[in-house]
């Protein structure tokens, strides 16, 4: 009986998180997963490898604007290493745009990268778009492009 009453139970909040997750608004997922990708922008800054392991999808990739393609893995262990040093790894105020088609959230904003690597300083701005898709344990970022870091002189447009 105990265990019946156990199975039923587990059964019940299964079904209760499901129906939460179908429930979420497009703005209550846009704003998770907008604070999620601050987040994960924080994270690259401060080398915290074990935030970025936990909101990278296993079989995330990045692509960047010169056809580069970055794993889950490489962005690890490049963190783990401190490969670089960021002063800045920050969205421009303002530039964020999320949209949401279900279980699917793109976030698009301009970055600053102020950093060193390999002792060679770095200062640009680029713009990217991290795709992030919900999972049976929330919501995992499965793809990001950036683009070629912006002429200086040129001012932003908006995506």
């Amino acid at each position: 009986m105990r265990i019946l009453i156990k199975l039923l139970l587990m059964i019940a909040v299964l079904a209760l998180a499901t129906m939460s997750k179908l429930n979420a608004s497009p703005e209550e997922d846009a704003k998770v997963v907008a604070a999620l990708d601050t987040k994960y922008q924080a994270a690259v800054k401060a080398n915290d490898s074990a935030a970025m392991e936990q909101i990278l999808a296993d079989d995330f990739a990045l692509v960047t604007g010169r056809g580069k393609v970055y794993s889950k893995a490489d962005l690890i262990d490049s963190a783990r290493k401190k490969e670089v040093t960021y002063e800045r790894q920050d969205e421009e105020p303002g530039t964020q745009k999320v949209r949401v088609w279900e279980d699917t959230v793109v976030v698009t904003a301009l970055l600053w990268i102020k950093s060193t690597q390999e002792g060679k300083p770095a200062d640009y701005k680029l713009w990217f778009s991290d795709t992030y898709v919900r999972t049976p344990t929330g919501w995992r970022y499965v793809f990001g492009q950036a683009s070629l870091p912006l002429p200086k002189a040129d001012s932003p447009a908006k995506p």
